[in-house]
């Protein structure tokens, strides 16, 4: 039974069997309502011959879609104690999520209010946490830790409040700044000591999110499709981009979770490194939703815009999402320079799919399927990849290629 009030101390490192919770979970299913709103914003915009800006915000949006999330991930895989306070103040922060949903589609129209009020409301949320967390210190290296925390989140969230008062001309750069001031936060607070984060813990987390944004992709593809076929009987036009958007899929999730991303989680540098480093692969994975969208919009007649752009629409954001993956731990578990070239040739490959007209999507879905297969068979020929160490999550037996 769930206790009312329990210490806040860290969690050990080397917990046995730690996985998410099932607040965790209803967290993660919370910012499907906002990677949703922000693909839909980046159809809309691309679609209407605003490429350039769509994209500036989407990257905006995502942002604070990512760095929210990230924020509590981090928070609870040191700390989660799932008494009834903690759970109650995550409930605010879930309040939060929403109300920044809510708030995305103003950003693409400059207006971010909403938004703001929506990190407000977790943002303090967070602070409580920390300061919660700094109560219960026993070290005071790490009351201190908790407290830079708490802090740093509160005079981050000070500077945001720039975005509504400040000049329009400045916005983008008040954003770029803040966005350096929140990235510095966690180093500045754990240069004395480090939160006590579980390694495997965080791979699953990260495991679960790339999840959710891949299962976005497939449902905004979906009904994108369902509505080109009833509205204009195109299903000829559209089967092609339904194939290709789902080995696209079925690719970059099996690429993602073939290398075992948790046994590289050894130090702070390299998991601040991955952790940023993710926000990319998020964007991306949303990303290609939103450019199969387009691409069936296009096939259609409803965006009138090239069949260059609408491809490009998919193609950039898959090849990217293969480049990053290579970048943060892919080319860790490779062995020779077979297996270290196939995601970059694959990334490549993938891009020039962008000039084959009206078949580009289904290409780059090929492509993509071929990326894997190439792979699982170099894996296969090599023992020492194979054996490169346990997966995490859903792929517990190891590496499996790609």
């Amino acid at each position: 039974m769930t206790q009312p009030f329990l210490p806040l101390t860290a969690r050990s490192r080397g917990e046995a069997h730690r996985a998410a919770t099932p607040l965790e979970l209803f967290f993660d299913l919370c910012f499907v309502v906002a990677v949703s709103q922000a693909g839909a914003e980046l159809v809309h915009a691309i679609a209407e011959h605003h490429a350039a800006d769509g994209i500036a915000h989407y990257a905006m949006v995502f942002f604070a879609i990512w760095w929210a999330w990230m924020n509590f991930t981090w928070f609870a895989s040191a700390y989660d104690n799932d008494d009834v306070l903690y759970r109650v103040v995550t409930f605010v922060q879930i309040a939060g999520v929403l109300i920044l949903a809510a708030g995305v589609s103003r950003v693409f129209e400059d207006d971010f209010l909403v938004a703001v009020l929506g990190y407000i409301v977790m943002r303090v949320a967070l602070a409580f946490q920390w300061l919660r967390a700094a109560h219960h210190a026993t070290d005071p290296a790490e009351r201190t830790m908790c407290r830079r925390y708490a802090g740093g989140v509160v005079l981050c969230q000070i500077g945001w409040t720039f975005l509504l008062w400040g000049p329009e001309a400045a916005r983008p750069w008040v954003f770029v700044v803040m966005i350096v001031a929140e990235l510095a936060v966690p180093a500045f607070a754990e240069k004395d000591t480090t939160t006590h984060w579980h390694a495997h813990h965080i791979a699953e987390r990260y495991g679960l999110f790339t999840i959710i944004v891949l299962g976005e992709t497939i449902f905004a593809a979906t009904i994108a499709v369902k509505t080109g076929v009833a509205e204009y009987d195109a299903l000829d036009q559209l089967l092609p981009i339904a194939a290709g958007g789902l080995l696209i899929v079925y690719a970059a999730w099996w690429i993602y979770f073939a290398a075992p991303a948790h046994v590289r989680l050894h130090s702070n540098r390299v998991a601040f490194l991955w952790g940023y480093g993710h926000y990319l692969i998020f964007a991306s994975a949303a990303a290609i939703g939103a450019g199969l969208e387009v691409a069936v919009e296009q096939a259609v007649g409803k965006a009138h815009i090239s069949t260059l752009a609408a491809s490009s629409a998919v193609t950039i954001p898959a090849a990217l999402f293969l480049l990053c993956v290579w970048v943060l731990h892919a080319r860790y578990f490779k062995v020779g320079i077979a297996q270290q070239l196939v995601l970059p040739v694959s990334a490549l490959a993938i891009l020039m799919c962008t000039f084959a007209g009206r078949w580009a999507v289904l290409v780059a879905g090929l492509v993509a399927a071929a990326t894997v297969a190439v792979g699982v068979t170099l894996a296969a020929r090599n023992p020492a990849s194979r054996g490169s160490g346990p997966g995490h999550g859903p792929n517990e037996r190891g590496t499996q290629g790609a």
